[in-house]
């Protein structure tokens, strides 16, 4: 039985979608952790990611479409930001409008049509079958594209520029005094997220060969979930563990969802599934603590027994 579910061509497939799905992931870590930013734009960047990707993978220029994906993400933040921070928008609704306005924007990008097919089309995956072969060039070419990314961020987030984010997210006064502009910090913050966000996007695309406009629903509850799950595998320490962190929580999370379809369980039903690890993973750290505070608790209780106090 156990065999059945626990198999190789499974861990592959969890590993493969989990760093995939890790640059969302590491996109709520910048403008979530960092910022303390609620960027709901993360459903309408991901679908832009893949409606751009996927129609200039049509065109025939797949590498091309993974940058241009990235440019799409950084225009995304950007109008994020300018409305926040220009406008006075809340963040949670500056992410709802720009959420609402990017569905008529990608269905557009996508020809009005709600599915685009790659099936006959040449993508950096079938570029790397042709050149490494055998069964895990998937799982290579997205290991080397994350740690990529994952060394880039973490020297991004040392430089100069990274600890201003870092402290904009801290404490914005702080940042003013030291004649720090706080709003360009959550501009720039905000542009880096969404494009590893489209960047995800894109490569989602050429993997599956295949996109639709609704496929971005319920990226900010998965990433939440593989974001969470990594601080409390990893604990908060410095920036390179926390993106191991994420980037195992993502792995993690798509392994949940990978035995659970094996069990048979309904498609419709992965949301609620999303919603119970979110709800989980959120839970652990504050049941540690009070865990933690009611051993000490009753044995300090036993010890005043033992010795005779009341």
């Amino acid at each position: 039985m156990l065999s059945s579910v626990f198999t190789v061509s499974l861990a592959q497939s969890a590993i493969e979608l989990g760093c995939i799905y890790a640059l969302v992931a590491l996109a709520l870590f910048i403008s979530f952790s960092l910022l303390n930013i609620a960027d709901l734009s993360t459903d309408g960047c991901f679908t832009l990611g893949c409606a751009v990707c996927a129609m200039a993978t049509l065109s025939g220029h797949p590498i091309l479409g993974l940058f241009l994906s990235l440019l799409a993400g950084v225009i995304s933040g950007y109008i994020t930001a300018l409305l926040q921070t220009k406008l006075g928008v809340e963040s949670i609704l500056a992410g709802i409008i720009v959420n609402t306005g990017l569905y008529t924007i990608n269905i557009a990008i996508m020809g009005f049509s709600s599915t685009i097919n790659l099936f006959s089309c040449d993508t950096l995956f079938t570029w790397a079958k042709d050149h490494i072969g055998g069964n895990w060039y998937e799982i290579i070419v997205i290991l080397i594209i994350i740690i990529v990314i994952g060394m880039l961020l973490t020297w991004f987030l040392s430089t100069r520029l990274g600890l201003s984010i870092r402290a904009t997210g801290d404490n914005e006064f702080m940042i003013k005094a030291s004649s720090i502009n706080p709003s360009l910090m959550i501009t720039i913050g905000l542009c880096v997220a969404n494009a590893m966000t489209a960047l995800s996007g894109g490569l989602l695309a050429q993997y599956q060969r295949s996109t639709d406009i609704n496929i971005g629903t319920g990226q900010v509850t998965i990433a939440l979930a593989a974001l969470i799950i990594g601080e409390t595998i990893v604990g908060k320490g410095s920036v390179p563990r926390r993106i191991v962190g994420v980037v195992l929580g993502s792995c993690l999370y798509r392994f949940i969802v990978a035995i659970a379809l094996r069990f048979n369980v309904d498609a419709s039903a992965l949301k609620l599934i999303s919603a119970i690890i979110v709800a989980v993973a959120i839970s652990i750290p504050y049941l540690r603590v009070k865990f933690g505070f009611a051993k000490v608790k009753h044995t300090a209780i036993r010890k005043r027994k033992q010795g005779g106090g009341y």
